[in-house]
């Protein structure tokens, strides 16, 4: 039996790049999309989602924030489960996400990339090693990403930051004759060209040696995979708000 699936920004690149995974599965099926554009698929495509007739197990977004509002009452007042992978949300859309998720099930994430999250567990352990080093992030997506810096990077910061009792100074970028480094920075720089999938880099720069993490997405796919694992496993959950680490941590106890 297929899990029934609503899908947000579905005539978007990622939302194709799910139409496409979902064709070749057996284990999931969309059964309508919601999405201001127009697209071809073979199933319906909604500009409203106040027109949605079909029945659904479970709500994946990767639209925009400005969808967030309608997406978190329509999965609260119909209780289905959301997958939200949208990024550049403010922090009140954060706020309200984990207010809503007191009484619905959402698992939220900036990035379904199953390698990026455990980067970050591996981030979160060795920080406090490297804490005296100078730390650099560099990310690089394609030239039609909307959002800057992104939502990977910022995961990646919060967790080094988190990581450590220390405080830390977040430049964004530097340009001009005097923007020498101070000695708590953490960079965070954004590359924007081509098609570029999802590019990020961790530098610790020691004196006389330099530790680097990287991460390289080489298609969208494994986003849309880490979606549908995503959406599979909320199903099994109360309500509550779930991510990636959730998800890790189940596999590593099996």
């Amino acid at each position: 039996m297929s899990l029934d699936i609503l899908l947000f920004g579905c005539n978007g690149n990622m939302g194709k790049v799910i139409t496409s995974e979902v064709s070749n599965s057996s284990d999931f099926k969309i059964v309508a999309g919601v999405d201001n554009s127009t697209g071809n698929s073979n199933y319906p495509v909604y500009k409203s989602i106040k027109d949605i007739r079909e029945r659904s197990d479970v709500i994946i977004d990767f639209s925009s924030p400005e969808t967030l509002d309608d997406i978190l009452e329509y999965g609260l007042e119909n209780n289905i489960p959301m997958v939200l992978a949208t990024t550049g949300y403010s922090e009140d859309q954060i706020k309200k996400i984990n207010k809503t998720s007191e009484k619905t099930t959402i698992f939220r994430t900036a990035n379904m990339s199953f390698g990026i999250n455990v980067l970050m567990k591996i981030l979160k352990e060795i920080t406090p090693l490297l804490k005296e080093f100078d730390i650099e992030i560099v990310e690089k997506h394609h030239n039609k990403k909307v959002d800057s810096p992104s939502g990977t990077a910022k995961m990646l910061k919060d967790t080094i930051v988190e990581s450590v009792e220390k405080e830390f100074n977040i430049v964004y970028g530097r340009h001009g004759n005097n923007t020498k480094r101070s000695e708590n920075d953490i960079g965070v720089h954004a590359i924007r060209g081509g098609t570029i999938s999802g590019d990020h880099s961790v530098i610790f720069a020691g004196e006389d040696e330099i530790i680097e993490f990287n991460h390289k997405a080489q298609s969208k796919k494994l986003f849309a995979q880490g979606a549908l694992k995503a959406a599979l496993y909320i199903m099994k959950k109360e309500k509550g708000l779930y991510d990636m680490n959730n998800l890790i941590e189940d596999i590593r106890r099996k």
